[in-house]
């Protein structure tokens, strides 16, 4: 029996292997062990898996800080190989980048890191929507010295200026940079609004604003799983727990790769130590949790 109950109800992404250790599939998940045992139910949607569900041998994971984080480490694997039960190379979501501007926030298309200022980011509508909430809490469009008739009175509406420019720009800028205590303060300021819509019955108006929310909240949360430009030099990173060395590929910024295999601790000592420290936290869980899964033999 697959040791299932090791999953936990994390996000994360999963791997499928057959008895011969070839990957049949490659997927992610919001909570990694109620989605890993679905395919053990009903498929729904997913039909032309029952098929792959008998040849699975081994179950594998990778718990992530966060559903946008496993959403690019999905993507990002599934760029550099697709197994046969994959349908697609890669993933839905288009990568986009936030530029701050002088009228406002923009969401950009990504060709290089100098695209955009903050990103990347998964999926345009999210971006779009996130954009759409930060504006609504700071108008950074209304605070330009010049503006036409018709945004002067939206500025004069709202009781913005030129003078609050500054600030509107430096708590933006704060909340892309995914600082926890302005991003606390856009979440608590949209939920107030959303309320005051709802007591008003102006529920699309609070379906949209709880959107918006939820938007925010997908690109503030952690994800370091691809970045715009490669902070560090190109690496590897290690994960070391009773037996089982787990490795990820970072070349660009990006990790685009996931072994794991039997070793001594001796052995993986040398790669251990070689891990960037800002990763060994996320390696060691890994590790453990890969324990967790593996069959007794490896």
């Amino acid at each position: 029996m697959l040791a299932l109950s090791g999953l936990p109800q994390a996000p994360g992404v999963y791997r499928f292997r057959d008895a011969g250790g070839r990957v049949l599939y490659v997927g992610r998940a919001t909570q990694l062990r109620s989605r890993v045992r679905s395919y053990w139910g009903d498929l729904h949607g997913r039909r032309h898996l029952r098929r792959m569900v008998p040849q699975i041998a081994r179950v594998e994971a990778v718990e992530c800080d966060s559903v946008h984080e496993a959403a690019w480490l999905e993507r990002n694997l599934l760029q550099r190989t697709k197994p046969r039960w994959n349908r697609i190379r890669g993933g839905l979501e288009v990568p986009v980048g936030i530029r701050v501007t002088p009228d406002g926030l923009k969401v950009v298309h990504l060709h290089s890191p100098s695209d955009a200022d903050f990103g990347p980011y998964l999926g345009g509508a999210q971006a779009r929507l996130a954009v759409s909430g930060l504006e609504r809490v700071f108008p950074l469009r209304y605070t330009a010295e010049r503006l036409d008739g018709g945004l002067r009175d939206l500025a004069r509406m709202r009781g913005v200026s030129v003078v609050d420019r500054p600030a509107f720009h430096t708590a933006i800028t704060a909340v892309l940079s995914r600082d926890q205590e302005h991003s606390l303060s856009v979440r608590e300021q949209l939920a107030l609004l959303r309320d005051r819509a709802a007591a008003n019955l102006a529920f699309e108006l609070a379906g949209r604003i709880q959107q918006e929310l939820e938007a925010v909240d997908w690109i503030v949360a952690e994800q370091k799983m691809t970045r715009l430009a490669a902070a560090e030099p190109d690496h590897d990173v290690y994960g070391w727990a009773d037996g089982l060395l787990v490795r990820f590929r970072v070349r660009n910024g990006r990790v685009d790769g996931w072994e794991q295999r039997a070793a001594t601790q001796a052995t993986a000592r040398a790669r251990v130590d070689l891990t960037p420290p800002e990763w060994a936290a996320f390696a060691a869980r890994t590790a453990e949790l890969a324990r967790r899964l593996a069959p007794e033999a490896l």
